[in-house]
């Protein structure tokens, strides 16, 4: 199967470069057209306590958020827009594009929209209690997606059998 569009997820997890990486390179050898896709969550640090918010609070509030969401999108365009001309500079069509809202839903609407044949993406190793609460974008991928798509494991994902044996 030749890929034609292929539609790389990052966030900014240490993984991140080597999921670009994994999907500039079959992008190169597939002659296919890259798409870079960041999400912003909805929910940002530092914007304090909902408990506390009362009549001009609130109001203190939503402009906190509005003005930290902000400058959270032009940080992720110029970043991805770095990732972008690197792709370029290879010789591999790109475009970028960025979201606020739930990552899963984002990448599978992105996906069917623009037409993408390959989805790379990350996997950061939630396993447990952790994932069910947290949920996993990786598994919401798999699911909800009709294209193929390709998870680089990340570097918290793999399993230390080492680690295992010094503690028999």
């Amino acid at each position: 199967m030749k890929y034609k569009k292929i539609l790389v997820a990052i966030d900014h997890s240490p993984e991140s470069d080597a999921v670009f990486e994994q999907a500039l390179e079959i992008a190169k050898k597939e002659e296919a057209s890259l798409m870079v896709f960041h999400c912003l969550p909805l929910e940002t640090e530092g914007a304090g306590f909902y408990g506390d918010m009362f009549g001009r609070e609130l109001i203190d509030f939503a402009h906190l958020m509005q003005e930290k969401m902000r400058k959270e999108s032009e940080k992720a365009r110029e970043w991805l827009a770095s990732y972008c001309e690197k792709a370029t500079g290879q010789g591999v069509q790109t475009e970028w594009d960025c979201k606020v809202g739930d990552a899963g839903s984002a990448i599978r609407d992105l996906a069917n929209s623009w037409g993408a044949d390959l989805i790379v993406l990350g996997r950061r190793g939630r396993r447990g209690l952790q994932e069910i609460l947290l949920g996993s974008i990786s598994n919401y991928i798999v699911h909800h997606v009709p294209c193929s798509i390709l998870i680089v494991q990340g570097i918290n994902s793999k399993v230390d059998d080492t680690a295992n044996l010094q503690d028999e």
